[in-house]
C-alpha cells in the first residue's frame, strides 16, 4: 500500500465510530479502550499552547501574511500586520480565530490555519513515537488523544513495519515503574480494527520494530 493510501486509510479508520474493548498487553494487564469522541469535544482537548512553541500560520491565497514564529517568553507572538498577539494558554484553534478576527481589518474573509510544529513541553505531557513509522515525533499529549490520533500524526507505518508486534511503554507513578503493553497497530491501520485502538496517556512511548522479512 502506498503512503497516500495508507494515510487515506487511517483517516477514513479515524472518521468511524470507535466504541471499543481494549487490547491485550504484556504482563496480563489491559490497556484502556478508546471510546468514541464527538467532533465537538475533541476540539476543546487540543494541545494548549505555551511559551517558546514552535508555530506555523497559515493564511490561504495570502502566503506573505503567514510565518514561522517561536512563542515568546512572555506567551506573546508577532507576524506581519499582528503585533504582541497573546498565544500562549490558547489552542491552535483558538489562536487562528483571533488572528482570523486581526487580518480582517486588512483582507476580506481571511481563511488561517495554525499548526504546532515544535513544543516546548515536558516529557510528561508527549507521547513518543519511535521506530518504524513514517516520521518518528515526540507529539503534544491532548485528552482522549488515541493510538490512531498518534498514527495519524506522524503519517502511518514504514513499508517495513511490524506493526502486530509495536508495544507501548508506561511509566507507573505509583510504582515508579514501567510496564509493556501489546500493541496491534498493524491490524488497526490495515484491517480498519477499531479493537485495537486504545487511549493513550502523557508520557507514553510507543515502539514500533522493523520486520525481520
Amino acid at each position: 500500500m502506498g503512503k497516500s493510501l495508507k494515510f487515506k486509510a487511517l483517516l477514513a479508520i479515524s472518521a468511524s465510530s470507535l466504541a471499543t474493548t481494549g487490547c491485550s498487553s504484556v504482563g496480563g494487564s489491559n490497556l484502556p479502550a478508546a471510546p468514541a469522541i464527538p467532533a465537538q469535544q475533541q476540539a476543546s482537548d487540543e494541545y494548549i499552547i505555551g511559551p517558546l512553541d514552535q508555530i506555523t500560520i497559515f493564511v490561504w491565497r495570502n502566503p506573505e501574511l503567514g510565518a514561522k514564529v517561536q512563542v515568546r517568553p512572555d506567551g506573546r507572538i508577532t507576524t506581519p500586520l499582528i503585533t504582541d498577539m497573546p498565544a500562549a494558554g490558547k489552542t491552535a484553534t483558538m489562536l487562528q480565530q483571533d488572528i482570523k478576527l486581526q487580518l480582517s481589518q486588512y483582507i476580506n474573509d481571511p481563511i488561517v490555519s495554525v499548526i504546532v510544529n515544535e513544543f516546548a513541553a515536558t516529557n510528561s505531557q508527549q507521547v513518543r513515537i519511535v521506530g518504524a513509522t513514517e516520521k518518528p515525533a515526540s507529539i503534544p499529549y491532548r485528552a482522549d488523544m488515541t493510538l490512531l490520533d498518534a498514527m495519524i500524526a506522524v503519517g502511518g507505518l514504514s513499508e517495513y513495519a511490524a506493526g502486530n508486534k509495536a508495544r507501548l511503554v508506561r511509566h507507573n507513578k505509583a510504582t515508579g515503574q514501567s510496564q509493556e503493553y501489546a500493541l496491534r497497530i498493524g491490524d488497526l491501520i490495515k484491517r480498519g480494527d477499531s479493537k485495537a485502538n486504545v487511549l493513550l496517556q502523557p508520557g507514553d512511548v510507543i515502539i514500533i520494530p522493523e520486520s525481520m522479512f
